[in-house]
């Protein structure tokens, strides 16, 4: 039983660290990165989100958020396998926050707006139009995947205080 209680606090604790560095990096977006981007002239704002998009494609970043993914997966099997202990309720719930409103949002909104903008020439007579509501729309999706990840974050913080 002892190795089971181990491995589960280790999941726990991967899932609130992933989900936390996830939430971060979401949040720095929400809350100074695009409004940067969106006060450049459109050309050059978008030629930056399309290096962005391009450059997010790393180990460290898709390791961390989809290995958080897996993580939470586990935690959630793990969390119904011991409903009855404390914190299963926030285990679950930290899992579904991450999968759902982060991993969810982010290939249902925000990966479908960047091949979007991936095909856009930066001097397109339409790019402004397409900038503007590329950042208006993909900053909302992102608030809802940052509020999700710290979310889950909390609720696996919880959980190992439970």
């Amino acid at each position: 039983m002892e190795l089971v209680n181990g491995a589960c606090f280790a999941l726990t604790l991967a899932a609130a660290l992933g989900a936390g560095v996830i939430g971060g990096v979401f949040f720095a977006f929400s809350s100074f990165v695009m409004k940067a981007l969106a006060r450049l002239p459109d050309a050059h704002g978008m030629t930056a989100m399309q290096a962005v998009n391009v450059t997010v494609l790393n180990r460290s970043f898709l390791g961390t958020f989809l290995g958080t993914g897996v993580v939470c997966v586990l935690t959630a099997i793990a969390a119904v396998l011991r409903w009855h202990e404390p914190g299963a309720g926030l285990l679950l719930a930290g899992s579904v926050l991450y999968l759902a409103g982060t991993l969810g949002v982010t290939v249902l909104f925000n990966v479908p707006r960047n091949e979007a903008l991936a095909v856009v020439e930066p001097e397109d007579p339409n790019g402004a139009a397409l900038w503007a509501g590329y950042v208006e729309s993909w900053t909302f999706w992102n608030h809802v995947r940052t509020g999700a990840s710290i979310g889950a974050a909390a609720a696996f913080t919880l959980a190992l205080c439970a």
